[in-house]
């Protein structure tokens, strides 16, 4: 395989990774909206319609904020070098940077409504396979997407165009699989509102802080890149929530029992 790799669609060449990118968000927002449908998920599945509609606008604005922010801090030397174009530093974007940003967006839009019980877990299952399909067009982007990982001589490692190097990618398709599987096993019981996406964000946090040490990277303090920063600080927010449990407003409905 040659990389990167392009698909022909009505005799146009198409990049992969646009392609890939494309059908995640499609795929996620319909799976998001099939799930409110079915009320699953819990408390924050039930929300009115106006409601929810103001809490997506508040994630995807926030994560648009968070996944630039992170990518240019994450890449100094890419993007703020003068030869860097408008067009370059509005090209990138990571997930990390996105899912906080989303969450963090979310936060403000229930502070200003005043909604005060958990909304994360009707989010969950989407993101996995947004996160897994997106993925995908990051593989076979190659080089150019920055998500590979450093040369290695493991069997498994694939040669982008430069020599071997760690799919990353692949890594992070299977991980946030498995993940999915674990806490779809969890929804099956008992759980309290919003305990499955802080679980999930807790999960992949930690995952990127520790696949990143195999990836090119820009270190700050010699130690730890700006990923790795922003994953540190999700995690602590992550362990705060699950120590804190159910929001106490809602101590006497917040378990909910998965079918």
């Amino acid at each position: 395989m040659s990389f990167p790799v392009e698909f022909n669609l009505a005799g146009h060449r198409v990049p992969a990774h646009a392609v890939m990118e494309l059908a995640a968000y499609v795929v996620g927002v319909q799976f998001y909206f099939y799930l409110r449908r079915r009320g699953r998920l819990g408390a924050g599945a039930a929300l009115p319609v106006d409601q929810n509609l103001w809490l997506i606008v508040g994630c995807v604005m926030g994560a648009m904020v968070g996944s630039k922010i992170l990518a240019w801090v994450e890449s100094p030397l890419e993007y703020w070098s003068r030869r860097s174009t408008p067009l370059v530093l509005l090209s990138g974007k990571t997930i990390v940077g996105g899912l906080l940003g989303g969450w963090i967006g979310v936060e403000l839009v229930k502070k200003k409504l005043r909604i005060k019980r958990a909304t994360g877990d009707l989010f969950v299952f989407p993101l996995v396979v947004g996160i897994a399909i997106g993925r995908v067009g990051c593989f076979l982007t190659g080089l150019a997407d920055h998500t590979h990982g450093v040369h290695s001589s493991l069997p498994w490692a694939v040669d982008f165009g430069d020599g071997p190097r760690h799919p990353t990618q692949l890594y992070e398709i299977g991980f946030v699989l498995l993940l999915g599987g674990a806490l779809f096993w969890k929804s099956r019981g008992e759980y309290w509102n919003g305990e499955l996406f802080v679980w999930f964000m807790a999960g992949y946090l930690g995952f990127r802080f520790v696949v990143e040490f195999i990836k090119p990277r820009h270190v700050y303090f010699g130690v730890v890149s700006a990923i790795q920063m922003a994953c540190l600080l999700g995690l602590v927010e992550c362990v705060r929530r699950l120590a804190r449990g159910p929001v106490k407003i809602y101590a006497q409905s917040a378990i909910v029992t998965g079918d």
